[in-house]
């Protein structure tokens, strides 16, 4: 078999494995609710942007000081129906900090985090850059995190629920953020994920926001 006849095998599995991928996802979530919570988006995440344009300024004077490397960091995540885009964050970790771990899931006490780095994810401050990435349209203020494709594969062999969480656009905070913190599982980051796309509302969402202020300012962070 020619190399081209072996790339060409590759791609249709792919394609296939893709697609199989896709139909665990289920039905998009679309429609009215979908289109008044992209207007909300909109509206926050500008005067987010706006508000926090110091914050980041500050912070990123701060990274420049204490570490070596970059202030932001790019990094590939699985979003709406299984499409992926780069986040946009604060760098909170020690450069090349994954080069022996690769992905990894994220947790208290990791010693991978620069102290300035903890005091970021704490505050949450370190996602305050993903403001653009809800203006582009890749992210919502509210909604699943976006998880990256290696923890997506492998949490979505583990629990049969997981890629449903894709049916919506994933969020800056959620529900399993404000419910869980660092110590949530996957399998119940999954339900909760879940949950809120069964039940998600603007009403919702704003209770979220407010959940969030009050996770930064009980410094318990979130993942």
């Amino acid at each position: 078999m020619s190399m081209h006849e072996v790339e060409i095998n590759e791609s249709i599995v792919a394609d296939e494995q893709h697609c199989e991928f896709i139909s665990k996802i289920g039905v998009p979530v679309t429609g009215w609710r979908m289109d008044l919570k992209r207007c909300f988006d909109l509206a926050v995440g500008l005067l987010g942007t706006l508000l926090s344009v110091p914050i980041v300024i500050v912070f990123a004077i701060l990274i420049k000081l204490t570490s070596d490397g970059p202030v932001f960091y790019k990094q590939e995540r699985v979003g709406w129906m299984g499409t992926t885009f780069d986040v946009i964050k604060l760098r909170s970790m020690y450069q090349d900090a994954e080069a022996q771990t690769g992905a990894i899931w994220a947790k208290k006490n990791d010693p991978r985090v620069t102290p300035v780095g903890r005091w970021m994810r704490k505050t949450r401050i370190d996602e305050l850059p993903q403001f653009w990435n809800v203006l582009k349209g890749d992210m919502s203020l509210v909604g699943p995190r976006p998880e990256r494709p290696e923890l997506t594969e492998q949490f979505s062999e583990r629990y049969p629920d997981f890629p449903k969480r894709l049916r919506i656009i994933p969020g800056i905070t959620g529900y399993a953020q404000i419910n869980g913190g660092y110590d949530i599982t996957p399998g119940a980051k999954c339900q909760y994920d879940n949950y809120y796309i069964e039940h998600f509302s603007i009403w919702f969402d704003i209770k979220m926001l407010m959940g969030t202020v009050r996770v930064i300012i009980s410094g318990d962070g979130a993942r």
